[in-house]
């Protein structure tokens, strides 16, 4: 089931990020994801309430891979899981989340940001490694990695990415993308929403290349 799961990620390429103050704000940000095509979305810890969302998702939509971020210990991580976190994304190395996850049938897509970072996420299993903060050292910092000592490596970068930035992180050895923000945010009128839809439109499009 881990390995589906991976395959599922790697095949999609990227990963939506919904982050909120507001629960009740979710589901709406899901539909208009769903309606742009997306089909991996992660709700983040520090969202109230994400793991009484995580089922509500995955019950209105279940084709669609739900996964939990913002998993910086195990005891989130078995909050996720019970939840129905069909994956898992770290800010951070940890080789118990990966175990736990793992010992789950849970991949986790890990984050780092330095070379120390990524052999700490290697030896720990992660199955899929996250740049983050990517945009602050841009792509040519993924590239100087991805396309360096670290060949065999699959990478999300996640951080100020957009449908602008990302056919930069593409070309720089990325394997996909996280991406949040604007492109996972609440809308306030039908307008925002076709807006927002097109622009995701235009990411995957690019992921597709």
């Amino acid at each position: 089931m881990r390995i589906e799961r991976l395959n599922r990620l790697i095949e999609q390429k990227l990963v939506m990020i919904i982050r909120v103050k507001d629960p009740e704000e979710i589901l709406p940000i899901v539909d208009y994801l769903v309606e742009a095509g997306v089909s991996a979305v992660e709700v983040t810890s520090n969202t109230p309430k994400y793991e009484q969302y995580i089922p509500k998702i995955k019950a209105q939509n279940p084709s669609l891979l739900v996964g939990a971020g913002t998993i910086t210990n195990t005891e989130l991580a078995k909050q996720a899981i019970d939840a129905g976190a069909e994956f898992l994304v770290t800010p951070n190395t940890s080789e118990s989340v990966v175990k736990f996850a793992h010992d789950n049938q849970v991949p986790v897509v890990m984050g780092v940001l330095t070379p120390t970072d990524i052999v700490a996420a290697k030896e720990a299993n992660a199955d899929i490694i996250k740049l983050f903060p990517a945009e602050p050292l841009g792509p040519e910092y993924l590239k100087a990695l991805a396309k360096g000592p670290f060949l065999d490596l699959p990478f999300f970068p996640v951080g100020g990415l957009d449908e602008k930035n990302t056919p930069l992180y593409l070309q720089a050895g990325a394997a996909g993308v996280g991406i949040g923000g604007s492109l996972t945010s609440p809308v306030n009128s039908d307008e925002e929403r076709a807006e927002v839809i097109e622009r995701i439109k235009v990411l995957l499009s690019h992921l597709s290349r």
